[in-house]
């Protein structure tokens, strides 16, 4: 499951619809412009509280996604804790399984 997370995200970050990193998914969600947000399963205390809180006071679905170091990794990153998702078609795929 966590693989195909990976992989879809990846995709989705190649066509520009992905923001990686807790700032850009704040910004995203304060914007409006994202569908799902995906936390690592590891995520720190302190961004679960700064997303999460966010991404369900605008009724934005949260996933939890692999650790951080594979999901950074399926994206070519350093490890990371919370992706956005632009694309309301990828959110639903990856929330298909979620």
């Amino acid at each position: 499951m966590n693989t195909r997370i990976t992989r879809l995200l990846g995709l989705g970050l190649r066509a520009g619809n992905v923001v990686v990193g807790v700032a850009g998914v704040r910004a995203g969600l304060q914007r409006g412009k994202l569908a799902c947000v995906v936390l690592a399963e590891d995520a720190g205390q302190r961004t679960i509280e700064k997303v999460a809180r966010l991404a369900e006071a605008k009724s934005i679905p949260v996933l939890r996604g692999p650790v951080a170091a594979e999901l950074g990794e399926g994206l070519g990153r350093p490890p990371v804790q919370a992706v956005g998702v632009a694309d309301p078609a990828l959110a639903r795929g990856l929330m298909a399984d979620g």
